[in-house]
């Protein structure tokens, strides 16, 4: 049975929110909100998909928080009814990696999303739209809000703190403290920086550099930063070959329902095999035991009687007589 009235199911005013960068996000390209948005869902889906559809965006969207933000359904109903929302095309899990964060800024962070579209959509089109990189969070909430309330942000300027020396310029600025013929000031640094780097981008770790550096050196060098700009330009490594590394992609479909990771072709209907075959059948027929009918109570006395009367025959014939 269809839901009548999708409008009804009104979110609560302070739904909780998700950490700045997770919780929901709205797909593109949906047609306006009508009455009947969800009228071809149960009863059950279409009031949660309406009570989903007017959550603001970044809201919590585990199962936990949305069956404590309404009245009518638990956690394991409202788990089911995400799934059943995925079938029909209205939502998708995701993981994406947040661009320059993780330790060091190494782009290692991933922030969890739900998808939503109240125009349901089949599983060619959220292939496409998440096969392409959905939006990435930005920098603000990859790294889980900006700066502090009330501080301005001429004052955030002002603080900021200059940016640490390049890979080539350490690597020059050390080779005073292991060579004493070749210390350098930070003009003579600054000079050759941009040789020293041409050889990081060819492939040459910081410690090769200094090696091609400092090998056979003359008993004297009488001018460290001129004897070192030859070096840089007569031991210069060839460039590497061309090479085209494919881009990691940055985003990953989950099962809605066990929130197993895979690419979006993999989780069709945005769940996985075993989330998709029916109870009892295919994968997950292990991990799930039928649940046996209970019996008409005519029937329960007529099998009891059934077995009474064998009891009472093998009784009579025993040894005994008993």
């Amino acid at each position: 049975m269809a839901y009548e009235d999708s409008n009804a199911a009104l979110p609560a005013s302070a739904h909780p929110m998700a950490k700045p960068g997770y919780g929901k996000r709205s797909a593109p390209d949906q047609e306006p909100a009508r009455a009947r948005d969800f009228g071809h869902l149960p009863a059950r889906e279409a009031y949660l998909a309406a009570f989903v559809d007017r959550l603001p965006e970044g809201a919590a969207m585990d199962a936990k928080t949305l069956a404590g933000a309404q009245p009518l359904y638990g956690q394991q109903a409202v788990r089911t009814a995400l799934n059943e929302l995925s079938r029909a095309g209205h939502l998708r899990r995701v993981r994406r990696l947040a661009q320059g964060e993780g330790d060091a800024g190494t782009g290692t962070r991933w922030v969890f999303r739900t998808y939503w579209t109240r125009t349901a959509r089949d599983s060619e089109w959220w292939n496409r739209f998440l096969g392409d990189d959905a939006p990435s969070p930005s920098p603000t909430e990859a790294r889980g809000g900006g700066a502090p309330d009330g501080v301005p942000k001429e004052r955030q300027q002002l603080t900021t703190q200059p940016a640490p020396p390049s890979s080539a310029y350490s690597a020059l600025a050390q080779l005073g403290r292991t060579t004493p013929q070749l210390i350098l000031s930070a003009a003579d640094c600054a000079a050759l920086e941009d040789l020293a780097a041409a050889w990081l981008d060819r492939g040459v770790t910081t410690d090769h550099l200094t090696l091609a550096l400092t090998a056979g050196l003359p008993a004297q060098v009488h001018a460290p930063r001129a004897f070192l700009r030859r070096r840089l330009l007569d031991k210069m490594p060839p460039v590497p070959p061309p090479s085209t590394p494919r881009a990691p992609h940055r985003t990953i479909m989950e099962c809605t329902g066990c929130s197993v990771p895979g690419r979006p072709e993999a989780l069709p209907e945005g769940l996985c095999r075993a989330c998709r075959a029916p109870e009892g059948t295919g994968d997950s027929g292990s991990r799930r035991r039928p649940v046996p009918a209970t019996p008409e109570p005519v029937d329960a006395h007529r099998h009891a009687s059934q077995v009474r009367r064998a009891l009472a025959g093998r009784r009579s014939l025993s040894p005994s007589g008993a």
